[in-house]
C-alpha cells in the first residue's frame, strides 16, 4: 500500500467511527454536559484523567476549559491529574501506579465535583480505582471509552462509549468529544 492509500484507508476508518458516534453517545454526552455545568455552577470543579495519550487529553480540555475554548469568559473550574509529575511519581513510588489518579480524587474532591476519566479500553486499573474513590465521595463518576466500556460499565455514570476497537480512532473521538463538552458548558453556563 502506497501512502496515498494508506492515508485514504486512514481517513476512511476515522470517518466511519464519527459517523457511528454520534447515535452511541447522544444521550450520555448529553447527560455529562448537564451534569458537568451543575458541577461548575455550584462551586464544583471537573477532574480530568487518563493514561499516555488519554492523560494529554485530559491536559488538552482542562486547559481548554480553564484558559479558554471558543471566545474569551470567565474560567472554568477544571484540573488534569496527570499534570503534577511530583505527585504521580510519589504515588506511583509509595501506593502503587494504580493509585496515581485516586489519591488526588481523594485530596481534591468534594461531592459537588465531576471525576471524568478517559480509558480507551477501559480497564485501566488507575482510571477504575480513581472512579471508585470519586463515587465513595458522592462525586459524579464519569469516563470516555471505547468498545464494550470494560471495568467502566457499572462504574462510570455517564459512561460515553467510542463504537471502536481500534485505539487511534476510540482517541480521536475523545478528544471530539472533549471539545463537544466544552462548548456544550461554555453554552450552558452563559459564558458565550
Amino acid at each position: 500500500m502506497d501512502v496515498e492509500e494508506f492515508l485514504r484507508a486512514a481517513f476512511d476508518a476515522h470517518v466511519a467511527v464519527a459517523q457511528a458516534t454520534p447515535d452511541q453517545v447522544a444521550t450520555p454526552m448529553a447527560e455529562l454536559v448537564g451534569l458537568c455545568a451543575t458541577a461548575v455552577s455550584g462551586g464544583g470543579k471537573l477532574m480530568f484523567f487518563g493514561n499516555g495519550g488519554s492523560a494529554a487529553d485530559a491536559q488538552h480540555l482542562a486547559a481548554e476549559l480553564v484558559v479558554r475554548y471558543a471566545k474569551d469568559r470567565v474560567p472554568v473550574a477544571a484540573v488534569a491529574l496527570s499534570s503534577d509529575t511530583s505527585i504521580l511519581t510519589a504515588a506511583g513510588n509509595d501506593y502503587g501506579y494504580e493509585y496515581v489518579f485516586a489519591r488526588q480524587v481523594r485530596a481534591l474532591g468534594k461531592p459537588e465535583d465531576v471525576a471524568l476519566g478517559i480509558s480507551t479500553s477501559g480497564n485501566s486499573n488507575n482510571v477504575v480505582a480513581a472512579l471508585e474513590a470519586a463515587k465513595n465521595m458522592g462525586m459524579t463518576a464519569a469516563a470516555f471509552s471505547g468498545a464494550s466500556g470494560g471495568k467502566l460499565v457499572g462504574l462510570a455514570d455517564p459512561l460515553i462509549l467510542v463504537p471502536s476497537t481500534d485505539t487511534a480512532r476510540i482517541q480521536e473521538m475523545h478528544i471530539t468529544l472533549g471539545h463537544i463538552l466544552c462548548a456544550g458548558l461554555e453554552t450552558q453556563l452563559g459564558l458565550i
